[in-house]
């Protein structure tokens, strides 16, 4: 599986507005990233999802 890397170029996405909640380490950690990177914490939520839906396998389901 390739390495997560957070994609800092400018991209403009059409997108849904939809309210999740997550573990406070998830969150805190992603936050983290956002003052180390200056990508919005949506942005990178956005790209983990996106790199777990990419790399995800039904074979692991088991």
């Amino acid at each position: 599986m390739k390495p997560f890397k957070i994609d800092v170029s400018e991209e403009k996405n059409t997108s849904v507005s939809r309210t999740i909640r997550m573990k406070a380490s998830t969150f805190d950690a992603i936050e983290a990233l956002n003052r180390k990177t200056g990508v919005s914490f949506n942005r990178i939520v956005n790209q983990c999802i996106e790199y777990a839906l990419e790399n995800y396998s039904e074979d692991d389901d088991k």
